[in-house]
């Protein structure tokens, strides 16, 4: 499974961006079966990030995800100069499937 950690700097971290943002979300979950969560920096409201867990089909996702940020415009809400960073993590099967520790 893929996990997607996409974050960027608004504007204004006002009622407007995060509606606008969480219908955005709505609308992909809708579409991809994928409900992202929105966080903000603890330290730095205006740093936002969007995390979908689980995502199966990368490529399908990806297409829905832009085009869902494409319909609502999300990137008019940004910072000057800032862009969304889309970062894609996978797990590391192989470690997962390690054995635990057995204490005798």
């Amino acid at each position: 499974m893929n996990h997607y950690y996409v974050y960027y700097r608004v504007a204004d971290n006002d009622h407007e961006t995060e509606t606008q943002v969480r219908a955005m979300q709505a609308r992909l979950a809708c579409r991809s079966g994928i409900t992202g969560q929105l966080l903000k920096r603890r330290d730095d409201p205006h740093t936002w990030m969007e995390i979908y867990d689980n995502v199966a089909d990368s490529k399908h996702f990806e297409l829905h995800l832009a085009r869902a940020v494409s319909e609502f415009d999300v990137d008019m809400f940004l910072a000057r100069d800032a862009c969304r960073s889309v970062e894609c993590f996978t797990r590391d099967e192989a470690a997962h499937a390690m054995p635990s520790c057995t204490t005798d």
